[in-house]
C-alpha cells in the first residue's frame, strides 16, 4: 500500500512543473479576443492532440488500449484536458472549477494500469460533473450564491461510484441556476456563481439548459465525458444544441441521492459524451444497480455491450415525430435524416404521440409541489438557507443573484403550491404518469416500433438576459414525465448550429436505445468540431 501511494505522489509531483499555464482548482481568467474575434487561438483550438491521440474523436475503449500498451498515461490525458480548460474555457465559460487532486487521481490510476489492477472502463478517464451534484471536496452550488459555503458532507452516490471505478473527477461545470427552476423567463446557461456559458459553435448563441456547462465543455473537448441532470430536457436539449450525445436514463437507474433536486418523480442524472460508446460505458458505471446483485450486474453488462457492439439499422422500425413547430429548417433536416436512415434499411413511419396538450397542462403544477417538498429536504443538509422561504429571501437581498434576471416566480409559486399530500396533487401526478407512459407505449405498439425519434432542439437562439430563453421544445416531455429513457445524438446542422435527433423507447430499454443510437450515430456521421464563431451574419440565424 505504501509503495503504491508513494508512486502516485511521485508521479503527481513530477508533472507539477508542466502546469505553468494554470493551476487545478483555480478558474482561468477571460481570454483576450484574437484576430478572428474569439478568445480561442488557432493553436489552442488545434491542441486536441496528446501523444498522437485526437481528443475530439477518441473513445474510451481506444484510450484504455493506449494506456494498456503504455503509449498514453492517465496523467498525460488529464494534463491535456487541464491545459485545454486553461486555453479554451475562458471563451466558452463552461467549467466552474477544476479539482486540485485531479493529477493525483490520474497518477494513482497509472499505478493500477501498470500493475494490471484496473477497476473498469472509466479507470483514469477524466469526468466533469454538473455543479448540482454533491462532491465532498469541492463546492456544490447549483449556480447559487446561497450554497457557496462549505462543500457537502458527502459525495453523491453516483460520484462515489465514479471514484470507486477509478474515474478522474476533473472538476465542476456551470449550469442554469437551480437547474432552470427559479424564474418564469430565465436565461439558460447563466448562474450567479458562474456567469454565462456560451455555445462553442457560435458564441453569442445559447447552450440550452440546464446542463449547459457539461454539454458546452464536451463540445469544446474539455473532458472525455460529463454528467448532467434532467427533469425535462436538461440533458438532451444541451446535448442537441452543442452537438454532443446525452442520455436521460430510465428513472431510478441512477441514484438521485446527493443531487440538488427539482422533483423525485422526474429527476435523474445521466451521462454525456461526444459519442454513444462513451455515454453507454459511463452509464454502466453510475447505474444504481451497476454492481452488487446479479440482476444489476447483468444490466451493467448489457450497457457495456451496447457501447461496444452497436446495433444495425436494417429492419428497425422508427417512428418520426416531426414537430414542425421547431421551424422549416429543422423539418427539412428531419426529412434528410429519415431518408438517410431508410437508405440504411430502417423503416420510418410518421407518428404523433397522443396526450401532449394534457401533459403540458399538468406537468408544471405537479413540479411546483414536488420542488417545495424536495428542495426543503435538501437544504437542511447544507449550510445557508434551510428552506424555500429563506432561499427566496436570500435572493431578494443579494443583488448579484439578479445580475441577469431578477425573477424567482417559480420559487414563489412553489411556496404557494398544494403539498404533495393534497389529493389534487396526487391526482395530477397519477394522471401525468399514466398519460405519459401511454403516449409512448401506445404509439410504439400501434406501429410496431423499436423507438420514436424527434428533433431534440431548434437552432440555438441568441443569449439575451433581457428577453430570456426561446425554448418551447416539446420532444423531451413524454419520456421525462414517464420516466422512460431518451437519447440525443447529433443529426446535423442548420447553418452553423447543431441539431440533435432525440430517440426514446419504453421503460428500462436503455441498453437497446443506446445500441440503436450508436447505429444511428454511425450512419449519420453528423458530428463536427466547433468553430467558436463570435456571431452569425445577419440573416443567417436559422
Amino acid at each position: 500500500m505504501r509503495t503504491t501511494s508513494m508512486a502516485a505522489l511521485t508521479a503527481a509531483l513530477a508533472v507539477a512543473p508542466l502546469l505553468a499555464a494554470g493551476v487545478p482548482g483555480h478558474r482561468a481568467v477571460a481570454a483576450e479576443p484574437t484576430a478572428s474575434g474569439t478568445g480561442v487561438s488557432s493553436a489552442a483550438a488545434e491542441a486536441a492532440l496528446v501523444r498522437g491521440v485526437d481528443l475530439d474523436t477518441v473513445t474510451i475503449p481506444e484510450l484504455q488500449e493506449h494506456m494498456r500498451r503504455g503509449s498514453l498515461t492517465s496523467y498525460r490525458l488529464t494534463l491535456a484536458y487541464l491545459r485545454r480548460i486553461e486555453a479554451v474555457d475562458p471563451t466558452v465559460n463552461a467549467v466552474l472549477r477544476t479539482d486540485p487532486t485531479a493529477l493525483r487521481q490520474a497518477a494513482a490510476s497509472d499505478v493500477r494500469h501498470r500493475l494490471g489492477r484496473t477497476r473498469g472502463p472509466l479507470d483514469g478517464i477524466p469526468v466533469l460533473l454538473k455543479d448540482n451534484i454533491d462532491t465532498r471536496d469541492m463546492p456544490t452550488t447549483a449556480g447559487s450564491l446561497a450554497l457557496t459555503g462549505s462543500p457537502p458532507a458527502t459525495d453523491a452516490v453516483l460520484v462515489k461510484r465514479l471514484r470507486a471505478a477509478g474515474a478522474v473527477t476533473l472538476g465542476k461545470t456551470n449550469l442554469s441556476e437551480w437547474a432552470n427552476f427559479r424564474a418564469a423567463k430565465p436565461t439558460s446557461g447563466w448562474s450567479a456563481v458562474g456567469g454565462q456559458t456560451h455555445n462553442p459553435y457560435v458564441l453569442d448563441r445559447n447552450p440550452c439548459g440546464s446542463s449547459s456547462g457539461s454539454a458546452a465543455a464536451l463540445a469544446a473537448s474539455l473532458a472525455q465525458v460529463a454528467i448532467g441532470t434532467e427533469t425535462d430536457g436538461s440533458i438532451v436539449c444541451p446535448a442537441g444544441m452543442n452537438g454532443v450525445v446525452g442520455l436521460k436514463p430510465s428513472l431510478g437507474l441512477v441514484s438521485q441521492s446527493g443531487i440538488v433536486p427539482i422533483s423525485a418523480e422526474q429527476d435523474t442524472a445521466g451521462p454525456m459524451a461526444r459519442n454513444v460508446t462513451d455515454t453507454a460505458l459511463t452509464l454502466s458505471v453510475i447505474t444504481e444497480d451497476g454492481s452488487g446483485n446479479e440482476a444489476g450486474g447483468e444490466r451493467a453488462r448489457q450497457l457495456r455491450d451496447a457501447a461496444t457492439r452497436p446495433g444495425a439499422l436494417r429492419g428497425k422500425r422508427i417512428g418520426l415525430w416531426r414537430l414542425p413547430s421547431l421551424g422549416s429548417a429543422v423539418d427539412a433536416l428531419m426529412t434528410r435524416t429519415a431518408a438517410d436512415l431508410r437508405a440504411a434499411g430502417a423503416h420510418i413511419v410518421e407518428v404523433t404521440p397522443p396526450y401532449q396538450e394534457r401533459l403540458a397542462e399538468l406537468e408544471f403544477p405537479a413540479l411546483l409541489s414536488e420542488f417545495h417538498r424536495d428542495i426543503d429536504a435538501y437544504l437542511t443538509t447544507r449550510d445557508g438557507p434551510q428552506d424555500l422561504t429563506e432561499l427566496i429571501e436570500f435572493n431578494r437581498t443579494h443583488p448579484a443573484e439578479q445580475a441577469c434576471f431578477a425573477g424567482q416566480e417559480l420559487f414563489e409559486q412553489a411556496l404557494a403550491a398544494p403539498p404533495t399530500t393534497d389529493p389534487r396533487y396526487r391526482a395530477m401526478r397519477a394522471e401525468l404518469r399514466g398519460l405519459s407512459r401511454r403516449s409512448i407505449d401506445e404509439t410504439m405498439a400501434e406501429h410496431g416500433l423499436d423507438a420514436i425519434a424527434a428533433p431534440t432542439n431548434p437552432p440555438a437562439w441568441t443569449t439575451d438576459c433581457g428577453r430570456g430563453d426561446d425554448d418551447v421544445i416539446p420532444s423531451s416531455t413524454p419520456a421525462a414525465v414517464a420516466g422512460y429513457p431518451s437519447l440525443s445524438v447529433p443529426a446535423g446542422f442548420v447553418g452553423e448550429l447543431p441539431v440533435g435527433l432525440l430517440l426514446m423507447a419504453g421503460e428500462h430499454q436503455d441498453a437497446g436505445l443506446l445500441a440503436l443510437g450508436a447505429a444511428v450515430e454511425r450512419r449519420l456521421g453528423a458530428w463536427r468540431a466547433p468553430a467558436y464563431l463570435p456571431t452569425l451574419p445577419s440573416g443567417d440565424a436559422h
